[in-house]
């Protein structure tokens, strides 16, 4: 689940010193990271941004 992957890779690797400091580094986790670059299951095992470029390049090839 998301929540178990986001414990896994970022939370339980470290302690952060404020709320604030642990809001920034989970939000940046999720909008750099989790969003953007990992493969996705539903997307053909591609990135988001990589099927999006898929998308462009097969939507202006045709």
């Amino acid at each position: 689940s998301f929540w178990g992957l986001l414990k896994t890779e970022l939370v339980h690797h470290r302690r952060y010193k404020t709320r604030e400091e642990a809001r920034r580094e989970i939000t940046e986790y999720i909008e750099v990271f989790y969003n953007r670059q990992r493969i996705q299951a539903q997307l053909g095992y591609l990135s988001p941004a990589a099927y999006e470029r898929k998308f462009y390049k097969e939507l202006f090839a045709a």
